[in-house]
C-alpha cells in the first residue's frame, strides 16, 4: 500500500514538471511557442432603438434622483464648497436666502403688512401725549423733561433725578439725603449752618453730587452757589446757601421735599391699540411682528443663564419646588401679549398688554368699550376656563401668552334676570363710536 502511494506522488510532481526536452538540445533552447489562432470577427451589433434609449434615460433620471452619484475622494476644502453651493441652490429655491452654514430661522413678517394683527407694540408719552416706538421712548421723554423746565423747574429737576439714574437704590439714599438737608431748615429756620451745604463735602459728593438733576433742585427750590472763606484755610470754597426769599417760604419747602419723595420715575404707558373686528373666522389666527419676540441686550443674558441652568438640571433630580420654579421661568418668556374678545354677535376686541398684567387690566379694558358698563360680565379663555376680576393672576400665569382669544358673556345671574323679564339681551353691547370704526380682519 505504501508504495503505491508513493508512485502516484511521482506520477502527480512528474506531470506538473512541465513540458520535456531531448537529452541532445542545449538547456538554452525552447521549444518554439505556438501561435495563438486569430479569434473569429464578430458580427457588428444593433444600436439600441429609440424606444430603448428612452427608456433608459428615464431609468437613469430615476435613479439619480434617488441616489447621489459615488463621488470620489475630496478634500476638505472641496466638500465645504459643495456643501456652501449647494445650500445657497436651496435657498434660492425656498425663496429664502440664508447665510451658508447658518440654520434657518422663521423671520415674522414686516411690520406694515395688511396681515399683521398689529403694526407692532407703541407708547404713550405721559409728558407728551405721543406716540413712540419701543426704540424711541428714552430720548423722547428725555427731550419732554428738559423742554419742561421752562414752565415747572422744580418738577422738571425732579423728574431728572428719578428718571434719568437708572440705579433705584442710589437714587434713594441721595433723595433720603436731600430731605435731612430740607428737615434741618424746617427744623431749625435760625441756625444759619443749616441753610449751608458744602459742595465738597464727602456725603454731598458720594450720595448728591453723582445724581443727574440734583443740582437743578437746588437751584429751582432757592440755593444759589457762593464762594466762602473757610477758617485755617487760604482759598475759598464753593457752598449752597438758600436764599432768604426762599427762606420766607418755609411751607414751600416742606411741599418741595414732599414731592421729591412722592415721585416715581417716568416711564412711557403701553399704548393698547384698541381695535373692533367685524365676525372673522380668523379670529383664533395671530400674526405678530417683531415686537412681540425681539429681546433686549438684557433678556438675552437672561436666556443664556437660563439654558445654562437647563444643562445642569438635566443631571440632578428636581423637587416640587424647583419645577415650579422653572414654571415660573418659562411664563417670564414673553414681554407683551395680545388679547382678542368675542362677543355675542361675532364682534371681536382686540387690545396689547404687558404678558405680567393682572387680568383685571383686561376687565377695565372690556368695560370701557361697553354700552352698558356697570353690568356684571364673564371672560371665558379657551376650554371654558373662566377667568375672574377678581383674582391676582397674570397674563403669563393663565397661559394668555404671546396672544389668546376669549369669549365675553354676561353673568349667569343677570342674564337670567334679563331674561325672566321677557326681553332679550341686545346683541350688540358695544359702543357705537367703536362700532363705527370696525375693520376687517
Amino acid at each position: 500500500m505504501k508504495k503505491f502511494f508513493q508512485e502516484i506522488k511521482a506520477d502527480v510532481k512528474f506531470k506538473s514538471a512541465g513540458p520535456g526536452q531531448k537529452l541532445m538540445e542545449s538547456v538554452g533552447e525552447k521549444a518554439p511557442k505556438e501561435k495563438p489562432s486569430k479569434p473569429a470577427l464578430r458580427q457588428p451589433r444593433q444600436g439600441p432603438t429609440d424606444e430603448a434609449q428612452m427608456a433608459a434615460a428615464a431609468a437613469l433620471a430615476r435613479l439619480e434622483q434617488k441616489q447621489p452619484r459615488a463621488r470620489g475622494p475630496m478634500s476638505q476644502e472641496s466638500i465645504r464648497s459643495q456643501v456652501r453651493k449647494e445650500l445657497q441652490a436651496e435657498a434660492t429655491v425656498s425663496g429664502s436666502p440664508e447665510a451658508p452654514g447658518t440654520n434657518p430661522v422663521p423671520k415674522p413678517k414686516e411690520e406694515g403688512s395688511t396681515h399683521l394683527a398689529v403694526p407692532g407694540v407703541y407708547f404713550t408719552c405721559p409728558l407728551t401725549g405721543a406716540i413712540l416706538r419701543k426704540d424711541q421712548r428714552d430720548a423722547c421723554i428725555r427731550e419732554a423733561i428738559l423742554s419742561h423746565f421752562s414752565t415747572d423747574p422744580v418738577a422738571a429737576s425732579i423728574m431728572k433725578i428719578h428718571t434719568f439714574n437708572k440705579d433705584r437704590d442710589r437714587v434713594k439714599l441721595g433723595v433720603d439725603t436731600i430731605a435731612r438737608y430740607l428737615d434741618n431748615i424746617h427744623l431749625h429756620p435760625e441756625e444759619e449752618k443749616y441753610r449751608k451745604i458744602k459742595l465738597q463735602n464727602k456725603v454731598f459728593q458720594e450720595r448728591i453730587n453723582c445724581l443727574e438733576g440734583t443740582h437743578e433742585f437746588f437751584e429751582a427750590i432757592g440755593f444759589q452757589k457762593v464762594l466762602l472763606p473757610i477758617p485755617d484755610q487760604e482759598g475759598p470754597e464753593e457752598f449752597y446757601v438758600l436764599s432768604e426769599a426762599a427762606l420766607a417760604q418755609p411751607q414751600s419747602l416742606e411741599q418741595h421735599k414732599e414731592q421729591l419723595l412722592r415721585a416715581e420715575p417716568v416711564r412711557a404707558t403701553l399704548a393698547r391699540q384698541r381695535r373692533v373686528f367685524r365676525p372673522s373666522p380668523l379670529a383664533s389666527q395671530f400674526d405678530l411682528p417683531a415686537d412681540f419676540f425681539n429681546l433686549t441686550a438684557e433678556e438675552l443674558k437672561r436666556e443664556q443663564r437660563l439654558r445654562s441652568e437647563a444643562v445642569e438640571r438635566l443631571s440632578v433630580l428636581r423637587t416640587k419646588a424647583m419645577r415650579e420654579r422653572e414654571e415660573q421661568r418659562e411664563m417670564r418668556k414673553y414681554t407683551y401679549t395680545l388679547l382678542r374678545v368675542r362677543f355675542p354677535d361675532g364682534c371681536l376686541l382686540q387690545g396689547t398688554f404687558y404678558a405680567r398684567e393682572r387680568v383685571a387690566a383686561l376687565y377695565a379694558f372690556v368695560r370701557e368699550a361697553l354700552q352698558i358698563d356697570w353690568l356684571p360680565f364673564e371672560l371665558l379663555a379657551s376650554g371654558g376656563q373662566k377667568l375672574s376680576e377678581d383674582e391676582n393672576l397674570a397674563f403669563n400665569e393663565c397661559g394668555l401668552v404671546p396672544s389668546a382669544l376669549l369669549t365675553f358673556s354676561w353673568d349667569a345671574a343677570v342674564l337670567a334676570d334679563i331674561r325672566a323679564a321677557g326681553t332679550q339681551p341686545d346683541s350688540s353691547v358695544l359702543k357705537p363710536e367703536l362700532l363705527s370704526a370696525i375693520k376687517k380682519l
